[in-house]
C-alpha cells in the first residue's frame, strides 16, 4: 500500500511553469511597489522599502515551487526557517501588510494557482486604493497652530484671546487652545485645530495677518508626526 509513496524524492519540477510564475511574480511585484509608493502613508523611504517586494515575492515563488511536492523538503524548510531572523524593524503596520501581500502572492504562484492569484492580487490592491482615496477625502487633519504677536505696545489680554478664538474658530472644524503665554508686550498661543483641507488654514492665516500686521504664525501637521 505504501510502496509508491516517497518522502525523500521530490516530484519533477516544470521549468516552463516555474519561469512563467516567476515572470508573473515579477510583474505583480512591480505593481505592488508602485501601489505602495503612490498610496502608502508611512514616514519611511517608500522607494527603498518597495525595492524589497520583488525579492520577497520571487523568493517565495521559488521556495514553494521546490518544496510543494516533497514532504522531506517541506520539513527541512521548517527547520531552516527556524534559524532565520529578520533584524530590520517594521515601523508601521502598513509596511507589514504590504509584506504579507507580497508573500501571499508568492505562495499562490508557487502553488501554480496563477490566475486566482492574479485576480486576487488585483482585487486586493483595487480595494486598498479605493479605501485610501475615500479616507484621504474625508479624513480631518489635526494641526498645531502657534501664534506669536509682538505689537510693541501693552495688550488687552481679554481682547486678544477673544479675537484669536473667534477668528480661528470661524474657519476650522475644531479649535482647542492648548497653550497661552501673555507677556507685557507680546502674546504667544498654541491651538490644536482640525481642518478638512489646506484652504481652511489659508483663510485663518489671511484673517490673522489682516487683523494683526507683523504676526508670526507656525503650523505643524500632527498627522505626519511619528508615533512613539
Amino acid at each position: 500500500m505504501f510502496e509508491n509513496i516517497s518522502l525523500t524524492e521530490a516530484a519533477p519540477l516544470s521549468i516552463g511553469s516555474l519561469l512563467l510564475n516567476l515572470a508573473v511574480g515579477a510583474i505583480l511585484s512591480l505593481v505592488l511597489k508602485i501601489h505602495f509608493k503612490k498610496f502608502g502613508s508611512t514616514l519611511s523611504n517608500r522607494e527603498e522599502f518597495g525595492n524589497i517586494f520583488p525579492f520577497i515575492l520571487l523568493t517565495t515563488v521559488l521556495v514553494i515551487s521546490i518544496v510543494k511536492s516533497s514532504l522531506a523538503l517541506s520539513l527541512g524548510l521548517v527547520g531552516a526557517l527556524s534559524i532565520v531572523r529578520f533584524r530590520t524593524p517594521i515601523k508601521e503596520p502598513e509596511e507589514l501588510a504590504y509584506l504579507f501581500i507580497a508573500i501571499a502572492i508568492g505562495l499562490g504562484l508557487g502553488a501554480n494557482q496563477t490566475m486566482p492569484t492574479i485576480v486576487s492580487a488585483i482585487f486586493i490592491l483595487l480595494v486598498m486604493s479605493i479605501l485610501k482615496f475615500v479616507n484621504k477625502k474625508s479624513k480631518e487633519k489635526n494641526m498645531f497652530l502657534t501664534i506669536d504677536y509682538k505689537p510693541g505696545t501693552k495688550l488687552n489680554k481679554e481682547d486678544i484671546v477673544q479675537k484669536l478664538n473667534h477668528v480661528i474658530g470661524e474657519e476650522v472644524n475644531r479649535c482647542d487652545l492648548r497653550r497661552l503665554d501673555i507677556r507685557e508686550n507680546s502674546v504667544e498661543a498654541t491651538y490644536l485645530i482640525s481642518i478638512m483641507n489646506i484652504k481652511m488654514l489659508e483663510h485663518v492665516i489671511q484673517k490673522l495677518e489682516k487683523i494683526y500686521p507683523g504676526i508670526t504664525i507656525t503650523y505643524l501637521d500632527q498627522s505626519q508626526m511619528p508615533s512613539i
